[in-house]
């Protein structure tokens, strides 16, 4: 049997749960004593449809990590879903961040939690990811990845945006371009968000003051953190001088690890590399379920 082929049967079902009046809804896939559980937070103008492509259960993170010894919670984030419509309760960052810790412990009340809870997010969803990472709450998380996200933009989505703002109707394909190029990168089903489009709430698009908030916030993390860019990255600065950027500001954590996705793009999750990255970011949650910490640099020149 492959390891491929399990993943076929694994069950995927969408649960609901009430947080103080507000529908949370999330998608599960479940797996007898899990080694830990990976809580998901997907991106703008999709939903947790995102981490399970319909008709492509290769691509699927919930398949892929159940299918590797791990429970995931893919939350639908705070107006999508569920709650979509309910913006009125979230308009703040402070009631988003507290809507999403009491829908993950909704979902994870009754649920075996192995080693830990591990938070995997994808661009606009790392932003709520880098929050619950640094808040006492989130004390005993085993760590967490960012994924097509950063504090500087593409020199195309910079181009676009300023389109945009001249011609808002006319230059939108631009910025679409911009989070879905190059169309070689997704199948062909899956490129453009076919079949995992939704809404975006009104709080989402606004990134004023996002270095410094960003910056602030990465200090406070003090967990081990994963960061993934894409090969084909066009949100957001890419290459070594990107992920380079984004490593420094975690400088709280003891354990920081850059990583370039080979042939992906912006939509890292569903690009046809995808299975390849979620086992290379599988790796990374079982290291951090085992407590593995970076060596001193003196401990590893002589361990060499």
């Amino acid at each position: 049997m492959t390891f491929m082929e399990p993943q076929l049967a694994i069950g995927v079902h969408r649960q609901e749960a009430d947080v103080h009046g507000v529908p949370a809804s999330a998608l599960v896939a479940e797996t007898a004593q899990p080694r830990a559980v990976i809580v998901a937070l997907h991106g703008g103008a999709t939903t947790s449809a995102y981490f399970d492509h319909p008709g492509h259960p290769r691509l699927s993170l919930l398949r892929t990590a159940a299918a590797a010894g791990f429970t995931v919670v893919a939350l639908d984030r705070p107006g999508y879903g569920s709650s979509a419509g309910h913006e009125e309760r979230m308009r703040t960052p402070e009631q988003r961040t507290d809507f999403a810790f009491a829908a993950m412990n909704a979902f994870l009340a009754d649920r075996d939690g192995g080693l830990g809870v591990f938070l995997w997010a994808h661009s606009a969803g790392c932003e709520l990811a880098v929050r619950m990472a640094g808040d006492p709450r989130a004390a005993g998380l085993l760590g967490v990845e960012l994924a097509g996200m950063g504090r500087t933009h593409h020199p195309r989505s910079l181009a676009a945006m300023e389109e945009w703002r001249r011609d808002p109707a006319r230059t939108r394909p631009n910025l679409r371009r911009a989070l879905w190029d190059p169309p070689h990168a997704y199948p062909p089903d899956v490129y453009g968000g076919r079949g995992i489009g939704a809404p975006s709430p009104s709080y989402e698009g606004s990134r004023d003051g996002w270095q410094e908030e960003f910056a602030r916030l990465a200090a406070r993390v003090r967990v081990p953190v994963h960061i993934t860019l894409a090969e084909y990255e066009q949100v957001w600065a890419n290459g070594p001088e990107g992920l380079a950027d984004l490593a420094s500001m975690f400088t709280g954590s003891p354990r920081v690890v850059p990583h370039e996705q080979a042939g992906a793009g912006h939509n890292t999750s569903v690009s046809r590399t995808a299975l390849a990255y979620h086992l290379h970011v599988l790796a990374f949650v079982e290291e951090c379920a085992l407590g593995v910490r970076a060596l001193p640099a003196e401990q590893g020149r002589h361990d060499g």
